[in-house]
């Protein structure tokens, strides 16, 4: 079995040797990890120990998370509920193509009653199923599972298809974006040198070449050399961006929007969060349930001259944002429109840049909800997008 976890691995581009493999074959001989109470495996365990002995840099965890997914496409609990879901009911074996006709016939559940109804579920079901309408499982119309199709579901393992779900039943670590990134940021640099606004700061370290013309002529020609201090870009700007799930299929472009916003603004302060603002962010993503930055203090500790500006491509469940609960990875407690509506009103000089093409835009209602909330000042992420939403930020 492992063996095609080992080809898995080198598939999804990680530099898995076979001495690293063999590694992890004699410690699953000596028993470093084993089996339950239950006599079943404890795939978290197994998780760290091939984590550990097969990669050699941090920056490859995603790479790991991604092929571990896709070979084992095991469930990790993020709700509330104490049975778990056997893997083997989630094993897609064929893609179920439905017409119109039947999507539409499709009856969409209300947030309490597909919540209560999965609880259910998880105390009933005790076998695997496919197909069907009503059990977690894979390739029909049941709102539980994956590979299927269903307006408003949990997706449990397996990989998003229609980006409709509401909760998501897995955990993957998610990478920072790189700040070192320079492919196509010079183009970006420009149309964010809009925003700047230079002011004289620090020690005489440049040449006034109009002071010193005018104080050498006033000199009767004597040269008489005038300094002052370096002209430094004195805006200061809050970035905020999303991460993790549909944002994967932009990381190269928001990667290069960093790059180069932390080359142009010496004043920038940013936090990462998923899908929809809640009460906290976080600054790392390997860490982000661990160091956790309350967005009432980051509210707090900026001041309203901050330039506030939103990454995200708005594609979520509308539930996400208006639901307490909504969040696909914790209950939260408030909806992600308070938040929202929080932020903008502290920083009233604000914006949100989208990656997605702007002509999907008019068919995603959770984007809709989220021009509303900003007031229409939504931009693509080109860049006339970023001119515009530079100058409406110069303003």
């Amino acid at each position: 079995m492992l063996i095609d976890f080992f080809y898995t691995l080198r598939a999804g581009k990680l530099p898995v040797s076979v001495k690293e493999f063999l590694t992890l074959l004699e410690a699953l001989q000596a028993g470093v990890v084993g089996p339950q109470s239950d006599d079943a495996w404890s795939l978290d365990d197994f998780y760290y120990l091939a984590r550990t002995a097969l990669v050699k840099d941090e920056k490859h965890f995603d790479k790991f998370d991604r092929a571990f997914a896709a070979y084992f496409k095991g469930v990790e609990m993020l709700a509330d509920f104490t049975k778990e879901v056997p893997a083997d009911w989630l094993r897609k074996m064929l893609e179920r193509e439905l017409s119109p006709e039947e999507k539409a016939a499709i009856e969409k559940m209300g947030w309490d009653e597909l919540m209560e109804t999965l609880k259910k579920r998880l105390q009933e079901q005790q076998g695997r199923h496919e197909g069907g309408n009503k059990w977690i499982g894979t390739g029909g119309t049941s709102p539980f599972g994956h590979g299927g199709y269903n307006p408003q579901g949990v997706r449990i393992g397996g990989a998003g298809k229609n980006r409709s779900a509401v909760k998501v039943w897995e955990q993957r670590a998610y990478r920072d974006y790189d700040d070192q990134q320079e492919l196509g940021t010079r183009n970006i640099k420009v149309a964010l040198r809009r925003l700047r606004k230079f002011a004289r700061e620090g020690h005489e370290l440049e040449l006034d070449l109009q002071g010193t013309i005018r104080a050498t002529a006033a000199n009767a020609g004597w040269l008489d050399i005038k300094m002052v201090p370096e002209r430094h870009n004195n805006v200061k700007v809050l970035l905020l961006m999303d991460v993790g799930g549909t944002m994967d299929d932009h990381i190269q472009r928001v990667e290069e929007l960093f790059s180069a916003v932390k080359g142009e603004f010496k004043h920038l302060e940013f936090y990462y969060f998923h899908n929809c603002v809640y009460d906290f962010m976080w600054k790392n993503n390997k860490r982000r349930f661990a160091e956790k930055f309350a967005t009432w203090d980051i509210i707090r500790k900026y001041n309203k001259d901050y330039k506030l500006i939103f990454v995200g491509d708005a594609t979520m469940s509308p539930y996400e944002i208006l639901q307490p609960g909504g969040s696909v990875e914790y209950n939260n407690e408030e909806p992600g429109a308070e938040w929202l509506q929080r932020l903008t009103h502290a920083f009233p000089k604000f914006a949100w840049i989208n990656p997605e093409p702007q002509g999907v835009w008019q068919y995603r209602q959770s984007i809709s909800i989220i021009q509303q909330l900003m007031g229409q000042r939504m931009y693509p992420l080109s860049l006339k997008g970023l001119e515009e939403a530079m100058r409406l930020l110069s303003k």
